[in-house]
């Protein structure tokens, strides 16, 4: 297809003749297959947002419409549809209004028309290519008295063609080649029989061979495609082009020292297109649904409040904190202006690469036609090559963004050099984990086949093979070159619904699926490696660990009988209780060396009352949050248990409720997310009504509860840290 770029004029040129629909039984004719690869071509065009613009010829139609017709000259070709965008008009005209004609036509012929098409509707428009492509199968009669005339027109007016035929020829002759070794066997459609090519279609293969040598040479055979070959090329949707914009700033170091530069984004994090709308779900129209919001008192009367008498308010805590607009336009950080400062150097090894961070990767030059500022640029980029140094920098996109702190890596390649910036983070996006050491542990310790193993494990799942004879590295992973399936299924979907308003959606197309499978290749090539792990490193059943030994197991007289219900009382009262316990003495209190237990024994014995133990639990509980360190979370969670396991006993669920609430209110004020992240991974929810009859909270109330609330929108949160990116500089303009 038409290659990706600037904007390009393209003419599909399809022949509808009868012949187009003739197959074999249990085969797609090639009328089918020719729509099959426009639609997937054009709807890449649509969900990529191209500039380019498309028209549509057809070729064998029952009437005539081309603005060259005359007489009996360029009959039965008709121009569908004028050079303009692409949408989704466009496919719905190939998939459902384009049928079979019952006449034949000149392909030459037909090139003529769309060759007009070209120079008549591009006066006036810029177009940096303009591209034709032919679906036929050849077999309609063909006159060549043109076709100097047409190859010298083709090359005057720079106008690139390609060829899509049922069948793959070859390069040696003109009648076909089935075992070309450019073309892969797992094609999506048939091919089409070599055997049963006409003669008139062996005339016409010569013929497209001899226009495409006369444009291109040899390499113009490569710009002819089955359809088959087609429609593996094209299962893909295509991403949406996007043009990175420059960004010019002044480079500083010091006060005295600043190289003009130009930054642009080499890498960026892919975002889904939010353009979803409430419409009329009649109607389908968008000015059909008006929405209003009104605030009201919370009274009986819900008395309507003005808009204008409302003002924003920031929750810390229990407490509310006005803020109006003029508070928050001061509250915004303002810097001087867009910078991209060097706050010093360091050595590469310093910045380890578990700290890179943000959603984007500028590549910095100097600016354009500044000499100087090339000379300055590149001298610092060799100089912390040589000296294998990074540069540490503040940037700041513009005015009103937030500022950044970065690394700048020298970056250079045979035909340029640059800077390459990433983001790196500061205190506050640390996360903290503390984990013990595997060494301390023997039975951790794997033996020497073990670590053999793995090695021949993880040698056999390399992504690269080497080539030694050819000094030659192949990627079998090319990650970069593989599509987000996100966008693969959305696209999907969007298509569907869009063609088919009434039919269920599609299920996932399975190269979606498959696209992040490991390669065959490494997948047969491990399998041996892992039937050794599995040998190696045998699964065994978990038991479960004996139930802890208490102090009245210690104790108990094995030969003293008693009713069955005292003696399970007993036993389930004193549960928690062992040597240890024992030996601290009595509890008065809840002590921060291990307050779990002080509550449980404060509960039991009765030493105190529920609600004061409880209230002393809760107040270490607080202390330990407030450190905001990893031991002292695991502490809180033991405390949080017990907590929880004596409230059931004690028919304090209410108590235990109304703490976890406030719990977790505390949590998202101080913003300890991290926090309530091991909460819920521990699943310490509300008691529900199951678990005590004096509860009146439900299963499934208990679980919205723990669930993290949503958070907000990638792109309002984008908005809201960056303050705006490369590509938003010409609004800024």
């Amino acid at each position: 297809m038409a290659r990706s770029g600037n904007k390009a004029a393209v003419v599909l040129c399809m022949d509808v003749g009868f012949a187009m629909s003739n197959s074999f039984p249990g085969e797609e004719s090639p009328f089918e297959l020719a729509k099959k690869v426009m639609t997937m071509f054009v709807q890449r065009q649509v969900f990529a947002e191209s500039k380019d613009e498309i028209a549509l010829v057809l070729f064998g139609t029952d009437g005539t419409e081309n603005a060259l017709a005359h007489k009996d000259q360029y009959q039965n070709i008709t121009v569908h549809r004028h050079l303009m965008l692409p949408d989704f008009d466009l496919l719905e005209d190939i998939e459902s209004r384009i049928q079979p004609g019952s006449q034949q036509a000149d392909f030459l012929d037909a090139l003529v028309v769309c060759m007009d098409v070209i120079q008549q509707e591009t006066v006036g428009k810029k177009f940096e290519k303009r591209h034709i492509e032919v679906f036929t199968d050849l077999s309609s009669p063909f006159s060549k008295d043109q076709l100097d005339a047409i190859i010298h027109n083709l090359k005057k007016s720079s106008i690139t063609l390609q060829f899509f035929l049922p069948f793959p020829i070859g390069k040696e002759d003109g009648t076909g080649d089935g075992g070309d070794g450019n073309l892969r066997s797992d094609h999506h459609g048939p091919s089409f029989p070599l055997k049963e090519i006409t003669e008139q279609q062996k005339e016409g293969i010569r013929m497209v061979k001899r226009v495409m040598m006369a444009l291109e040479g040899e390499d113009g055979l490569d710009e002819i495609y089955s359809f088959s070959e087609s429609l593996r090329q094209l299962c893909v949707f295509k991403k949406i082009e996007k043009s990175s914009m420059a960004w010019p700033c002044q480079l500083t170091i010091g006060s005295n020292l600043s190289i003009r530069i130009v930054a642009y984004k080499s890498i960026q994090q892919g975002t889904a297109k939010k353009s979803w709308t409430v419409v009329d779900a009649r109607t389908l129209k968008k000015e059909d649904i008006r929405k209003e919001t009104i605030y009201c008192l919370n009274d009986d009367d819900e008395t309507e409040v003005p808009k204008e008498d409302t003002i924003q308010g920031f929750r810390y805590g229990s407490d509310i904190i006005p803020f109006s607009k003029v508070d928050e336009e001061q509250m915004k950080y303002k810097s001087e202006g867009k910078c991209f400062s060097v706050l010093g150097f360091c050595r590469s090894s310093q910045i380890h690469r578990k700290y890179y961070m943000g959603n984007q990767v500028l590549k910095v030059f100097a600016a354009k036609d500044d000499e100087a500022a090339a000379v300055a640029l590149s001298s610092l980029i060799h100089a912390l090559d040589e000296l294998d140094m990074v540069a540490i920098v503040r940037y700041a996109y513009a005015k009103n963004s937030n500022p950044q702190v970065g690394v700048a890596f020298p970056y250079i390649k045979d035909t340029y050099e640059c800077l390459v910036y990433v983001q790196l983070p500061f205190m506050e996006d640390l996360r903290q984990y503390m984990f013990p050491s595997l060494k301390n542990n023997k039975k951790f310790i794997p033996t020497e086949a073990q670590l053999s193993a793995v090695d021949a494990l993880i040698d056999s799942m390399s992504l690269v093979k080497e080539d030694e004879e050819e000094g030659r590295i192949e990627d079998l992973f090319p990650n970069t070159k593989i599509p987000n399936p996100q966008f693969q299924r959305l696209f999907q979907c969007l298509l569907c619904r869009a063609l088919h308003p009434q039919k269920p959606l599609p299920a996932i197309q399975q190269h979606i699926l498959n696209m992040l499978d490991p390669p065959t290749e490494v997948t047969a090539r491990c399998q041996i490696p892992l039937s050794k792990i599995k040998t190696l490193f045998p699964l065994t059943e978990a038991i479960k660990k004996k139930d802890q030994v208490t102090a009245q197991d210690i104790f108990q007289d094995n030969h003293e009988e008693g009713p069955t219900s005292k003696k399970l009382k007993t036993e389930e009262g004193d549960a928690h209780f062992s040597l240890s316990s024992l030996a601290e003495g009595r509890v008065t209190r809840v002590g921060s060396v291990n307050p779990a237990e002080n509550f449980r024994t404060l509960v039991r014995q009765k030493t105190a009352s529920f609600e004061e133990a409880s209230h002393q639990l809760i107040n270490h509980i607080e202390q330990f949050l407030d450190t905001n360190e990893t031991p002292y979370f695991m502490k809180s969670m033991d405390c949080i248990k017990a907590f929880r396991e004596e409230a059931i006993q004690c028919s304090e669920e209410q108590r235990f409720n109304d703490f976890l609430k406030a719990l977790r209110e505390k949590v998202e004020s101080k913003q300890l997310n991290h926090f309530w992240e091991i909460v819920f991974q521990d699943g310490i929810t509300l008691i529900t009504k199951d678990e005590a009859s004096g509860s009146s909270v439900t299963a499934e109330e208990a679980q919205k509860f723990l669930a993290p609330k949503e958070k907000p929108s990638e792109d309002a949160a984008a908005a809201l840290e960056e303050g705006g990116d490369v590509d938003d500089l010409l609004d800024l303009i």
